[in-house]
């Protein structure tokens, strides 16, 4: 059961997060989420330090929704499509939650949290499905990058144009150019070429082998320059 620290500061969050959601970041005043909290300013430093430390505990809490949010199929009939639906849900929750995505991801020391990189490990397990059935076209930190990128930008593209210059067909296009950029249209494992294999491989390998530790680093440095060579 939450203490009433916990609940006092849950409060507070929610709060800030409806002030941010009527009137922006500059609504996130101290005094008036202490208001809205029904609490004293002093309550609000003792809790978080200051209002930067306020704006990133509602960041936090930002993640942890969107994490709360994935679907995780821990093995899809279709990986693509899955990629797909992996990127519509992020895109789906930047346009539900505008203010609070923009708090999230327009400042770098946000993706700091622990929910943003428990997320990004949903992600990485996506991207090495993909790599383990010969599907990704380029390495898998760079498909991450690309992936999280096109869905991001994406978003605040859209938040940032007047209404009527907004096209529905931004989200199609950016999300079919980065299926196209980090996967492709046939398993390379079963190309000659040797990088899709490599990446399939890399993927594959597991935590127990009969290698050596350096046998295993050895292997693995092989594998990423050839990966990354295709």
């Amino acid at each position: 059961m939450p203490s009433r620290s916990d609940q006092t500061r849950q409060r507070v969050i929610e709060a800030a997060i409806g002030l941010l959601a009527r009137g922006g970041r500059d609504a996130v005043t101290t005094r008036a989420v202490a208001e809205a909290a029904g609490l004293q300013p002093p309550a609000i430093y003792r809790l978080f330090g200051d209002k930067e430390g306020l704006l990133d505990a509602v960041a936090e809490h930002g993640f942890a929704t969107f994490l709360a949010s994935k679907r995780v199929d821990p093995d899809p009939p279709d990986p693509i499509a899955d990629l797909r639906a992996g990127w519509d849900v992020a895109v789906e929750f930047g346009l539900a939650h505008p203010a609070l995505y923009t708090l999230m991801y327009t400042e770098p020391t946000r993706t700091e949290s622990a929910a943003f990189r428990t997320g990004m490990g949903v992600l990485m397990g996506r991207i090495r499905r993909l790599a383990a059935g010969g599907w990704l076209r380029v390495g898998e930190e760079l498909a991450a990058q690309i992936i999280h990128a096109t869905a991001r930008g994406a978003v605040l593209t859209w938040l940032s144009l007047p209404e009527e210059r907004r096209d529905p067909a931004l989200f199609a296009t950016l999300r079919e150019s980065m299926v196209a950029a980090v996967t492709v249209e046939q398993p390379a494992v079963r190309d000659s070429g040797p990088a899709g294999a490599a990446r399939a491989l890399r993927a594959a390998l597991p935590e127990q082998s009969p290698l050596s530790d350096a046998e295993q680093r050895l292997l693995t440095e092989w594998l990423g320059r050839l990966a990354d060579g295709g």
